[in-house]
């Protein structure tokens, strides 16, 4: 079996929020690693750091003490231009709320993150959006607008948007939190086929149990510590 590559390395990532005696310790003392073909979960209670974490590694925000290293370089956070680029270049990002721009079609929404890049010609542009669409199970439906589509329709063009930059990693925040049953069972199926069919690492941050159940690796969070 070959080895897989390291993307992401936290040496003991702790966040705090506030000073002195309003002090929170969202983080504290965190290291995990993710490995391209993850299909990670991490999971724990309300307040107990998920979502900071998931920031942390989407770039988002940066950590109070510790290291983070993308495919072997150490991220410097407080370089917001080359961080933002970075994101945009190497991290899908899927979020609850869809986040679809209402007055674009399936495919348009799919398309937005390679507006700004002129190094792909519109042709290529096309052909990616079609591909992902027609590998969601939405290529009938790739000139429908949001408010034509089911919930896990959106989401399914939340995915394909996400993948369209060809990202080394996907992170997923409740990814099915405002999904049915139906929905959330066939938006999970989606992402595992898409994972085992590339070497694009997946990252979810949940409290849902169907989510954790396709889980390849588990990470617990209890009061910002790794359980």
């Amino acid at each position: 079996m070959s080895k897989k590559n390291l993307i992401i390395d936290v040496k003991n990532v702790s966040r705090y929020y506030g000073k002195e005696h309003s002090l929170v310790k969202a983080l504290e003392n965190v290291s995990m690693q993710v490995y391209e073909k993850s299909f990670l979960t991490i999971t724990g209670p309300s307040g107990s750091g998920k979502s900071t974490l998931l920031n942390i590694l989407g770039f988002l925000i940066g950590p109070t003490k510790g290291e983070v290293f993308f495919e072997g370089k150490k991220m410097m956070y407080d370089d917001y231009d080359k961080m933002a680029g970075f994101r945009h270049e190497k991290i899908g990002i899927i979020f609850q709320s869809f986040n679809l721009i209402p007055v674009l079609t399936a495919k348009e929404n799919v398309l937005v993150p390679l507006i700004i890049q002129k190094d792909i010609t519109e042709k290529e542009k096309e052909n990616r959006a079609q591909v992902l669409l027609e590998a969601v199970g939405l290529k009938n439906q790739a000139d429908q607008y949001p408010a034509e589509l089911s919930g896990g329709e959106k989401q399914r063009v939340a995915i394909a948007r996400a993948l369209i930059c060809n990202p080394a990693v996907v992170l997923a925040d409740e990814p099915t939190a405002n999904l049915d049953t139906k929905s959330a069972e066939e938006v999970l199926k989606v992402m595992r086929d898409l994972n085992e069919k590339s070497e694009t690492a997946f990252i979810f941050s949940t409290h849902d149990p169907r989510v954790i159940q396709y889980a390849k690796e588990k990470l617990e969070l209890k009061d910002g510590r790794v359980v």
